[in-house]
């Protein structure tokens, strides 16, 4: 009998882990050919969402928990517990109700037609309009100066093989960007396109900081357009800069009298240039941040505990 293996990242979700819990087993449950796990990896939550995963664990055998010594953050963590995961298949889907449970059963369907990945991709959201805007504007960005193709409205939310997770496993990867991997390393692939719906309950984790990390991640593992960027600017400005000052000087020479440059065209071209400098200084400190981190070999997360994973696990 083949194995579904379900994984489910949590951060403070007090008010949705049961809910999720009771949606997936019952939806697993109705699927009589297949054996199923469902693994909550909880992120260090400082509400009651690890305890009600508890519950869940003590009550059913097939649920099972990784609990993190601190938060590891959004990428790691759910990575870490697909690593875990013992299934034929793995299932990654979020806590909050935004990625349909129902959609579980198609995804087995093509997987069982012979795709590898079979992935949903928001056709449309019921989020914030000028988030999904700015959303579709980050994909085709980093979709036009990427190295190699990028899936637009992405999130993770998918099916994928064990051939592909054991890929996963040998990566070895200590900043994984799942979005990217899946496009550069992943096999033939599904998409489902779908409506994501707004949080059941609770309040959204992301925000400026988590949001503007996720975007650097991508940028930085998959484009080298920063870079190039500090390059063709430096010799823009460079060569106006030259041509401004020969403009000057010659102004100068014919009206040696009458021409006052001023104080004003230096402190503009200074503040101009600093800013320029200190923004691309900062890219390129992206760049930098995301090779030490890999080269670091830190592990991906550090256990507290874990609940249910048998020995041979």
């Amino acid at each position: 009998m083949k194995k579904i293996s379900v994984v489910v990242p949590c951060y403070n979700e007090e008010e949705n882990v049961e809910n999720i819990c009771i949606a997936i087993t019952n939806e697993l449950e109705k699927l009589t050919n297949y054996d199923y796990e469902l693994i909550f990896i909880d992120n260090d939550s400082k509400d009651k969402t690890r305890k009600l995963i508890e519950k869940q664990c003590n009550s059913n055998k097939k649920v099972k928990a990784i609990f993190n010594a601190r938060n590891f953050g959004q990428f790691n963590s759910p990575y870490y517990a697909m690593l875990n995961s013992t299934g034929d298949c793995t299932i990654l889907i979020c806590a909050d109700f935004q990625d349909p449970i129902e959609m579980i059963p198609q995804f087995i369907k093509e997987w069982e037609n012979g795709y590898k990945i079979v992935i949903g991709i928001k056709e449309t959201s019921q989020e914030n309009k000028a988030m999904y805007f700015l959303r579709s504007c980050y994909y085709k960005i980093i979709k036009k100066f990427s190295n190699t193709e990028q899936i637009e409205h992405f999130t993770g939310f998918g099916l994928y093989d064990k051939k592909f997770i054991d890929v996963l496993r040998n990566l070895d990867d200590r900043t994984p960007y799942l979005r990217g991997i899946v496009s550069e390393l992943g096999f033939k692939r599904k998409e489902i396109p779908y409506k994501q719906a707004k949080r059941k309950a609770g309040k959204t984790h992301n925000n400026f900081y988590t949001l503007y990390d996720a975007a650097m991640l991508g940028f930085t593992s998959y484009t080298k357009i920063g870079l190039r960027l500090a390059t063709f600017f430096g010799m823009i400005v460079g060569a106006l800069s030259f041509i401004v000052g020969l403009v000057y000087l010659v102004l100068k020479l014919i009206y040696w009298d009458r021409f006052v440059a001023g104080m004003t065209p230096m402190l503009i071209g200074i503040f101009f240039l600093g800013a320029l400098q200190l923004f691309f200084i900062g890219f390129l400190g992206e760049y930098i941040l995301s090779i030490n981190q890999r080269l670091m070999k830190r592990p991906l997360v550090v256990e507290e505990k874990r609940i249910n994973f048998e020995k041979e696990d």
